[in-house]
């Protein structure tokens, strides 16, 4: 079996991500596709393995191999989060719901640690890119904002947001480079203080119910093993 034959037959779930998930999207915006697949439990018994991750084969679609996808998710790995919140969702059977019914099962306190070291990662190509243009990618910019406000409100609700609701417009601004770069590392240096302070008292768990999660694997490799 292909590697595109897995996510075209065996997608439990996938979902629009990117900007037209986050209220971002303009005219031009493209469309990236996020996907979870189930490869059949009878391909592990063989040397070569499925693939834990696919690209393709659409344009601008990626997609993992459910335990992969898990064992990400488990470790708060931002992007792999998101996409279990995406409000537009193109395909899901009755596993992808379930794995969408264990959305805060996965989440902990250790998204301030993975939030924050890819922000600080991001933050360091913009500083990059500052000396030696001038200005910073406003593209970049804006989602890094955005990614940093998302972490702050996940670490003092609970609960994980991707649309930018109300800052659309003052993230477009961003991102047209209608906002200084001061301004911008000001905004971006305030969110990661309150996004600190906030982790001093989240309401999330200090660690994911990794037993739910190991359960919901185990009975879908079982499941396929018996199809």
């Amino acid at each position: 079996m292909t590697p595109e034959e897995l996510v075209r037959e065996h997608t439990i779930y996938s979902c629009v991500m990117g900007s037209r998930a986050f209220g971002l999207a303009t005219e031009d915006s493209d469309t990236d596709v996020r996907g979870v697949y189930l490869a059949p439990t009878p391909l592990f018994w063989h040397f070569d393995k499925p693939p834990a991750h696919v690209e393709g084969p659409g344009e601008d679609q990626f997609s993992w191999e459910l335990e992969r996808f898990c064992e990400l998710a488990l470790r708060n790995n931002p992007n792999v989060l998101e996409c279990l919140h995406s409000p537009v969702v193109e395909h899901v059977d009755d596993w992808g719901r379930e794995l969408l019914s264990l959305r805060g099962a996965f989440l902990s306190r250790r998204a301030h640690q993975t939030f924050v070291r890819y922000a600080v990662g991001q933050r360091r190509k913009l500083d990059a890119d500052v000396r030696q243009y001038g200005h910073p990618r406003w593209k970049h910019a804006m989602h890094l904002l955005r990614l940093l406000t998302s972490c702050r409100d996940l670490l003092r609700t609970g609960e994980l947001r991707i649309d930018v609701g109300e800052d659309r417009d003052r993230l477009l601004a961003v991102k047209r480079g209608e906002v200084s770069w001061p301004e911008v590392e000001s905004w971006m240096n305030r969110l990661q203080e309150e996004a600190d302070r906030a982790h001093d008292t989240t309401p999330l768990p200090a660690a994911p119910d990794t037993p739910r999660i190991q359960d919901f694997l185990t009975r879908a490799r079982r499941a396929s093993a018996l199809a």
